[in-house]
């Protein structure tokens, strides 16, 4: 399977990271006036959430790479592109936050335990959380090529946005920092806008 170097940068990786902490501070999530950052507990939907997000968002960018390496079709691309860049940018402010408030980026606790759901998903074939690709469908999706890798792509990266949207919705509601249920917000609408927009692409396929 095509690995891809998420932060092949390790300065780009520092300026996330730094940009997400500058913006965690600024936003007043140090409290009144002092210079103190609120802490969420290693168990808490946002430690939780930043964590899992940031596992989900990892196959995104994936996903996005791959089909971007077999298709020619300018549409596909720039979607794959922009979910790339997105995502892997969310995914640094993420694991940023995680820096912020020395927590682990992993815990022994299940995926979406947070949002009590430990054991209620597999895990079977890589699936980790909902809208996941199996690493079979990964693998089948870097053998294809043209408008059948187009096709099983926006397939794929529709259930993903829909798992997504399903945590981003989990955060709104038991987050406690609102930079990051602001942050959540954000992808539940921008998700939202993607399927509606891949939908419209795969009817133009007859799929």
């Amino acid at each position: 399977m095509k690995q891809i170097g998420w932060i092949s940068g390790a300065a780009a990786a520092v300026l996330v990271a730094a940009g997400a902490i500058t913006y965690a501070v600024a936003d007043g999530v140090g409290g009144s006036g002092d210079s103190a950052v609120v802490v969420p507990a290693a168990d808490s939907a946002d430690a939780g959430f930043a964590r899992d997000m940031a596992v989900h968002h990892q196959q995104a960018v994936e996903m996005s790479y791959i089909v971007r390496d077999r298709t020619k079709n300018v549409e596909v691309r720039r979607l794959a592109y922009d979910i790339a860049q997105t995502q892997a940018n969310q995914r640094g402010m993420l694991l940023g936050w995680l820096d912020l408030w020395e927590l682990p980026k992993v815990s022994s606790d299940g995926p979406m335990a947070w949002m009590g759901m430990d054991g209620m998903v597999s895990g079977e074939d890589g699936a980790l959380m909902p809208g996941m690709a199996t690493n079979t469908e990964l693998e089948k999706l870097d053998t294809l090529s043209g408008e059948a890798a187009e096709v099983f792509y926006l397939r794929l990266m529709t259930s993903h946005h829909k798992g997504g949207i399903h945590m981003a919705e989990g955060c709104v509601e038991k987050c406690e920092v609102g930079v990051e249920r602001r942050l959540a917000t954000g992808m539940v609408e921008a998700q939202q806008s993607e399927i509606d927009l891949m939908a419209g692409m795969l009817e133009a396929r007859g799929a």
